[in-house]
């Protein structure tokens, strides 16, 4: 059997492999021309590897079990890592704008710009390859560390082209202040990405909820309804690493034994992990009915019905979301 933890480790630890053979191509490209282009790249190259090397830790942290320590596990060490990767790619930006800005009151024309070009461009593809396996292997086994660090690498690659065909420019026009313009454009790119993958993970240290997830769970309740699941609310998802944890409300009929009630908790827990897999932990609460949900109970053969059925409770986030006290607030109650 796969072990999602080792797989994510392994591929990880490819990435910062080649993540420092580039970062050496890259600053030999550097010396060789001394472009502040090309610095650029390669000061994101010593990031790359830094951030590489944090999250392979923190992959190694997160696969952890649970403790006594640590109820909920270790996943959350994915997203500060990615928090870490962030901030030292914003950092980088703005070092690299603080050297463009001197070098435009110091302008020099570059040397070997031919040797400089090939080593940039190859780099380029090589990220764009890495990046895409990252961000494949990130969603297949549910990790924003991989995700995070492949977007990188090919944001890396988008901006590598621009800085080629900048590179190319000043080749053939000879003038020098297009190496610090390419370095002031990059180096503003560099640090917006870096701020964008902060938010990102400052909404996961904060458990800010996920909407596409909440949305698939709402599509496995819908399609899997049990007669006897009247309503499900109080729902809260959070993802700890590549684990899910989920937790909600389910109202049964109110006349139903510990058996009975058990026995639909369990159905519903099924048909969570059936449609997000083993790494997703279910924790279900069993409220009983009251009179007003008989205008919404499908169970025919109700020997305390007090209504008449009419409709199904409308299952979507925003109702599946609330909990008693909003509810009652609403007057539901």
């Amino acid at each position: 059997m796969i072990d999602p933890d080792k797989v994510k480790q392994r591929v990880q630890a490819g990435l910062v492999i080649l993540s420092a053979g580039l970062m050496a191509g890259k600053f030999l490209a550097f010396f060789l021309t001394d472009s502040v282009g090309i610095l650029t790249d390669a000061m994101e190259s010593i990031v790359n590897v830094t951030a590489g090397l944090i999250t392979l830790y923190s992959l190694h942290l997160a696969a952890k079990p649970q403790d006594a320590g640590h109820p909920f596990g270790h996943g959350k060490a994915e997203l500060i890592s990615a928090s870490a990767e962030g901030l030292m790619i914003a950092a980088a930006g703005v070092l690299i704008l603080i050297e463009a800005v001197r070098r435009l009151f110091e302008p020099s024309m570059p040397q070997r710009l031919d040797v400089g070009i090939v080593v940039v461009a190859a780099s380029g593809l090589a990220n764009w390859i890495a990046g895409w396996y990252s961000i494949r292997m990130g969603r297949r086994y549910d990790s924003i560390a991989l995700v995070a660090g492949g977007k990188h690498l090919q944001s890396d690659t988008w901006s590598t082209v621009g800085l080629v065909a900048g590179l190319l420019l000043l080749y053939f026009t000879r003038i020098p202040w297009i190496d610090s313009a390419l370095a002031l454009i990059f180096g503003t790119l560099i640090g917006i990405t870096g701020i964008q993958i902060l938010r990102k993970t400052i909404g996961g240290l904060m458990d800010k909820a996920d909407r596409q997830v909440l949305e698939r769970i709402v599509r496995l309740v819908s399609e899997h309804r049990q007669t006897e699941w009247i309503d499900v609310h109080n729902l809260k998802a959070i993802r700890y690493g590549s684990l899910l944890y989920v937790d909600c409300d389910l109202t049964l009929p109110w006349y139903y034994n510990i058996a009975q009630g058990h026995d639909a908790s369990e159905a519903l827990k099924n048909t969570l992990k059936n449609g997000f897999g083993s790494r997703v932990l279910v924790s279900i609460h069993s409220d009983s009915c009251r009179e007003k949900h008989c205008a919404h109970c499908q169970v025919c053969d109700c020997p305390y019905r007090r209504q008449p059925f009419r409709e199904l409770q409308p299952l979507d986030v925003a109702e599946m979301t609330k909990n008693d006290e909003t509810r009652t607030a609403e007057g539901e109650e």
